[in-house]
C-alpha cells in the first residue's frame, strides 16, 4: 500500500515483515499520519523490487523484521550493503531476538523496536528517522546541484574561482595570470552567476565542498 506523503516531503517507508497482520497494522498507522509507505511480505520481495534509481532520489527508510523466512533481516541488511543503499533501518525484533539486534546496530541499523511494540513509539522512531534522513538527503541534493554548477564553468573561470578562494585579490591574480584586471573582474562576475553564489563567502564555501 502507497500513499502520497505530505507531512514528510518525498519521504517513503519500506515495510518488510511475513506477518501481514504486523504489515497492516504499520501501514495503516503511517496512512493516518500521511506518510507514504509501501508492504513487502520478505526480504526477498523487498530486493527484487529495489531500484538504485528510486532510493536515490526518495528519503526514508526501512522498517525490517530480523527474523523471516527464507532471508532473515539481518541477511537482506548485507545485501542492502552490498547495492550501496544507505536507507536506515529500523529493525523489529522478537524479545528473544535482542542479541540479534544489538548485532544488526553495530552493522549500520539505527534502532530496534520489541514486539509487541507500542504504536506511538514506533511512529515516534520512524518520524525522527525520516526527519534525519530527509535532511541528509537535502544535503546531499545540493550538493549535486553546486557540482552541476562547477561543472559549467569554462577552464578559466574554474582557475579564477580557485584563486578567489584562496582569498587573491583581482589585482594580485591579473598578475599572477598575465591577463587585466578588468578580465579578471569580468571572468569573477560570470563565475558568481554561474555558480548562483550571492556572496564571496557563499562562494567560497561552494568552491570547498566541489570535488
Amino acid at each position: 500500500m502507497t500513499t502520497t506523503p505530505q507531512g514528510l516531503t518525498d519521504s517513503l517507508v519500506h515495510l518488510i515483515d511475513d506477518d501481514e497482520a504486523v504489515l497492516d497494522s504499520i501501514s495503516l498507522l503511517l496512512d493516518s499520519m500521511s506518510i507514504a509507505n509501501k508492504t513487502y511480505p520478505n526480504a526477498i520481495a523487498f530486493l527484487e523490487a529495489y531500484d538504485e534509481n528510486d532510493f536515490a532520489i526518495l528519503a526514508g527508510c526501512i522498517v525490517l523484521d530480523i527474523r523471516m523466512p527464507g532471508m532473515s533481516g539481518m541477511e537482506c541488511q548485507q545485501k542492502l550493503k552490498t547495492l550501496d543503499c544507505h536507507l536506515p533501518i529500523i529493525f523489529l525484533s522478537g524479545h528473544g531476538d535482542v542479541p540479534l539486534a544489538v548485532e544488526a546496530m553495530k552493522q549500520g541499523a539505527v534502532e530496534f523496536i520489541q514486539k509487541p511494540f507500542r504504536e506511538q513509539a514506533l511512529l515516534d522512531c520512524i518520524q525522527h528517522v525520516l526527519a534525519n534522513n530527509q535532511a541528509s538527503q537535502t544535503e546531499v541534493l545540493q550538493q549535486v546541484q553546486i557540482q552541476k554548477r562547477a561543472d559549467t564553468l569554462t577552464k578559466r573561470e574554474k582557475q579564477i574561482m580557485e584563486k578567489v578562494i584562496a582569498g587573491h585579490a583581482n589585482k594580485f591574480i591579473a598578475n599572477e595570470l598575465n591577463l587585466s584586471q578588468r578580465t579578471i573582474e569580468i571572468h569573477r562576475a560570470n563565475v558568481m552567476e554561474k555558480m548562483q553564489a550571492k556572496s564571496l563567502a557563499e562562494l567560497v564555501v561552494m568552491g570547498l565542498s566541489c570535488h
